[in-house]
């Protein structure tokens, strides 16, 4: 049996190993976790429905407020024709996110899922987020276990785990005072999970908190997965500070890679870590694979927020089974919940 390893214990390791040894301890745990030398990815396409946001978040290089210029809702018949666009090239799930808008109602919300359901029933629908459905819940003056159940019945199949950053409201009153506290955006996913819908769970680092700060981050999903099991894959990934209103260096691909190490030996009860190619490149990403991730996370079809910041990572599904391949292993479609899908011919 594994020993956990402890909060005190972390920095201890990280400082006692490079970024080499420290990725041989967290590839090593990958193969014992999934030794069926498998990397799993899922095609679809991030839709963001609105860019406007009451939220003002000082990493956020996508957002208008209310009333700026830029600003935009797609319509129903816009979210459609993109959903056609991504069946059409062997997309099966959608990552639907928007922000917090106030001229969104509940009932909005609900009516496009039953239209994506009705046009699409096929296709899953991965989407909000915690910081979403919190905001919701104040709009509408109504309890989160009411919001989500409406929106699963209308349509929603998972949610992801945006608007996590860091789960500390220190690093949170810094860089989002307006978004949802620590506490509030675990609550929600607690909920979500008693409802038995699963979620994804993410961290963006690198935006000028400590190293404790991180550990408590990691600590604290690790404790809700220990009580809900709900957490399917987690996703780290770097802070890329271009176009936002915080001027700090981006971390290195180094750190990055020695980070996502340390989270695999952390997270011992959370199956599936994710490389982030998005952030850090396709050649970093491939890298990723032996240094703990057992996922290549989406094929990304359309990508909008991290694109605002300046970074245009594509990458297609040929490209990405052969950087799997040649990193020696196998690649898998799969689906949220991580159940393999049929070979691609």
């Amino acid at each position: 049996m594994k020993t956990r390893m402890l909060r005190n214990e972390a920095q201890y390791v990280w400082d006692m190993h490079d970024v080499f040894t420290l990725g041989e301890l967290g590839h090593r745990r990958r193969m014992d976790m999934h030794p069926e030398g498998v990397v799993t990815y899922i095609v679809d396409r991030n839709i963001n429905y609105t860019n406007v946001c009451v939220s003002g978040c000082k990493f956020c290089a996508f957002f208008k407020g209310p009333g700026d210029e830029g600003g935009y809702v797609l319509s129903t018949d816009e979210i459609l024709a993109k959903v056609q666009e991504t069946v059409d090239l062997g997309g099966y799930q959608i990552l639907l996110q928007g922000g917090m808008n106030p001229d969104l109602p509940l009932a909005w919300y609900a009516d496009l899922l039953r239209a994506l359901k009705t046009s699409f029933p096929q296709v899953a629908v991965h989407g909000f987020s915690p910081s979403e459905i919190f905001y919701l819940s104040g709009r509408e003056s109504r309890p989160v276990a009411d919001i989500l159940t409406q929106l699963r019945e209308a349509g929603l199949d998972s949610m992801p785990g945006g608007g996590a950053e860091i789960l500390v409201d220190e690093v949170r009153n810094r860089v989002s005072p307006r978004k949802c506290s620590a506490d509030q955006w675990l609550s929600v996913m607690e909920t979500a999970h008693g409802l038995g819908m699963r979620t994804t769970a993410t961290m963006m680092f690198g935006q000028g908190e400590t190293f404790d700060q991180r550990i408590e981050h990691l600590d604290r999903l690790r404790d809700l997965q220990d009580r809900t099991g709900g957490f399917t894959a987690f996703i780290p990934w770097t802070f890329q500070p271009r176009n936002t209103r915080m001027e700090m260096p981006e971390t290195s691909s180094h750190e990055y890679l020695k980070f996502l190490a340390l989270c695999r030996l952390y997270l011992d009860n959370i199956d599936n870590i994710q490389a982030s190619w998005v952030t850090q490149g396709p050649m970093v990403g491939q890298l990723a694979l032996m240094w703990g991730a057992n996922d290549m996370g989406s094929t990304m079809l359309e990508e909008n927020v991290v694109a605002a910041t300046g970074v245009h990572f594509r990458l297609p599904e040929a490209e990405l089974r052969v950087l799997v391949q040649k990193a020696g292993f196998t690649p898998r479609r799969r689906t949220m919940d991580y159940t393999l899908c049929e070979e691609v011919a």
